[in-house]
């Protein structure tokens, strides 16, 4: 199947949504080391509110991203990993986090104005 991200139906694009905002990427990049649990990611991913990482990893569940289990324990709990397609998208999150990494203090001089 040919696509074509200009067109307004490809199917690409939802795909481009599901990956390009922050969270998704920064979810998908705390799991690169093997499973853990919600509190686990909570506690990882500074700044994330537990409801924006309950959609975050409901929303990459539900595509195939991302692989919920549940842990039977007091209290009952779930841990979440990456599934073979979660783990293909690794190798371009990474890149994308170490270019955002090295060049935060450039864009952020830029949108700052300052030269």
């Amino acid at each position: 199947m040919e696509t074509d991200v200009f067109l307004a139906d490809c199917p690409a694009r939802t795909t481009l949504d599901l990956v390009a905002g922050t969270w998704p990427v920064v979810v998908v990049f705390a799991l690169r080391e093997g499973p853990l649990r919600y509190g686990e990611l909570l506690d990882r991913i500074g700044g994330i509110s537990k409801k924006v990482l309950t959609q975050t990893l409901r929303r990459l569940e539900g595509s195939g991203l991302v692989r919920r289990r549940a842990i039977r324990s007091a209290p009952p709990g779930a841990e979440y990993s990456l599934t073979d397609l979660g783990e293909s998208l690794l190798e371009p999150v990474t890149v994308l986090a170490r270019w955002a990494e090295q060049h935060a203090e450039q864009v952020a001089a830029v949108r700052d104005g300052v030269p």
